[in-house]
């Protein structure tokens, strides 16, 4: 942090902090827009949130300080607004900027979102920088983020099988538990990620709405759309599974994914030897 301070007054700039809530801020960078020395500062003390930039001028400096005394290493996540081009995202490591994404080039970073590790006694810092237009109309424009801080948790999709005792864990921390079948699988070359369409015979839990309830002349029946990796080669299968992951920016994210019998084995031994994590509703 000091050399980025030596930094900054060696180019005349001045930090200037915002008020903001707990978790997100919205405001506006007019005055930075008119001096191009101002560099605007905010504090933000949640786990997930949002940031939006208006009128955005030289560049903002987002500092997350949630209470993660309980977590050695972070992760951070952020997921870049769809009026990002032009500008540049980068993390603060040690008082030096390392580029974490850019908006100028041909692609779609909204439709991506980019995750670094924030470990040490450092809170994690992202510095978003923008590029005035010559014809002004930068200046009307709004830009920002989604973040996320993760913790220890697992991040995304592995296409390595859980073993047991990954899968007993998974039961319990999940975002969502859900038993189904596999109706779809679509392949996005773009993203670098194939999305799984599942029926669900029985939601357990989940942390928010991905699975929703349908009303159909048979009954009612629970669908939804799982995000994992496009090299892990998913392909529809048949019978049943049992489905879990972790939920990011409202998409969910495979996770252990047995099929329901091979579950059973495992939980049931586990169970016996007094091993299993939680108690797991069985039908």
């Amino acid at each position: 942090m000091l050399r980025l301070v030596i930094l900054m007054y060696m180019l005349g700039l001045q930090l200037r902090h915002c008020a903001a809530d707990l978790c997100n801020w919205t405001g506006s960078g007019f005055a930075a827009a008119v001096d191009s020395r101002i560099v605007l500062q905010v504090r933000l003390r949640c786990t997930e949130g949002s940031v939006r930039w208006i009128y955005p001028g030289q560049a903002l400096r987002v500092v997350l300080e949630p209470n993660l005394s309980s977590a050695r290493r972070t992760t951070v996540c952020i997921k870049p607004s769809p009026s990002l081009r032009g500008a540049s995202v980068f993390i603060e490591r040690s008082g030096e900027l390392e580029l974490l994404v850019t908006g100028g080039g041909g692609g779609r970073p909204e439709q991506q979102v980019f995750c670094f590790r924030a470990d040490g006694p450092h809170r994690p810092v992202i510095y978003l920088q923008s590029s005035p237009q010559s014809d002004g109309a930068w200046s009307r424009r709004t830009m920002g983020f989604r973040y996320e801080l993760l913790g220890n948790r697992r991040i995304y999709s592995s296409c390595r099988p859980c073993n047991d005792t990954e899968l007993l864990m998974a039961v319990c921390n999940s975002d969502f538990v859900v038993r189904g079948s596999i109706k779809n699988v679509s392949h996005d070359s773009a993203r670098q990620t194939s999305l799984v369409a599942v029926a669900a015979a029985r939601v357990y839990w989940q942390r928010s709405g991905v699975f929703e309830q349908q009303a159909s002349t048979s009954g009612s029946s629970w669908h939804g759309c799982i995000h994992t990796l496009l090299q892990c080669h998913v392909q529809p299968g048949d019978g049943e599974f049992l489905f879990t992951g972790s939920e990011h920016f409202g998409e969910a994210w495979l996770g252990c994914a047995p099929r329901y019998k091979d579950f059973l084995s495992v939980y049931q031994t586990a169970w016996a030897a007094r091993r299993n994590s939680c108690d797991f509703p069985l039908d």
